[in-house]
């Protein structure tokens, strides 16, 4: 599918609503039919980013796929989001990725929009919806462990920093995963950065579960 970004924001337009929503869904539909298969709904910019990495690694196209992974900027909204891609409107195949926190929002989503009732985390596994737990960061700082993640910190030029954002006095005592949590979340951008980062240098068989899941079946 060509103009992925064009089609990311004709659909952002069409969920926020308002004036320009119905030539923003023109747009969409008209993007879509150019081979849009699936659409990945990721709450922010850094699932957006490990995604895509992951696919990279595997060499996976996924543009020339079909498969367009949107951020929607959180999760409160996916209802709408998944109301427009689903069978009344675009009618795509939907697939997800939710921190643990936000799940309820992706379960009653997906419920309202009329993909089941009830839905457990198991339900919504096989409907293609995976949870972080207990965020995309804690899921790859366990994956990787602390080492490694100082080892990309140092390979990204940003150990020195993380050591003086240890010594922080908010931050001593505290454990060296909730350090590394924390400081990936300081700066503008560097979420997303690392999010890109820690896939990149996972070993294959340590891909957390619901990246690897989500993937697999998208």
């Amino acid at each position: 599918m060509r103009d992925l970004e064009r089609f990311r924001a004709s659909i952002h337009t069409w969920a926020a609503g308002g004036e320009d929503a119905p030539a923003a869904a023109t747009v969409a539909r008209e993007l879509a039919a150019g081979g849009l298969a699936t659409v990945v709904l990721v709450e922010g910019v850094s699932d957006q980013s490990a995604l895509e990495a992951l696919a990279m690694r595997r060499d996976r196209d996924l543009a020339g796929e079909g498969i367009c992974v949107m951020s929607i900027g959180g999760a409160m909204g996916v209802g709408r989001y998944l109301r427009i891609l689903g069978a009344r409107e675009l009618a795509v195949n939907v697939r997800g990725l939710c921190d643990e926190a936000e799940e309820a929002y992706f379960r009653r989503g997906l419920e309202q929009a009329g993909w089941g009732t009830g839905l457990t985390r198991s339900a919504m596994e096989s409907l293609g919806f995976y949870v972080c737990v207990t965020d995309l960061e804690d899921e790859l700082i366990r994956a990787l462990g602390p080492p490694g993640v100082e080892r990309v910190f140092a390979a990204e030029r940003d150990l020195a920093k993380f050591r003086l954002f240890q010594n922080q006095p908010a931050q001593r005592g505290r454990a060296v995963e909730h350090q590394m949590h924390r400081f990936m979340g300081t700066t503008s951008g560097r979420k997303a950065h690392y999010a890109r980062a820690l896939v990149l240098a996972l070993d294959a068989p340590h891909v957390p579960r619901p990246l690897d899941r989500l993937l697999a079946v998208t």
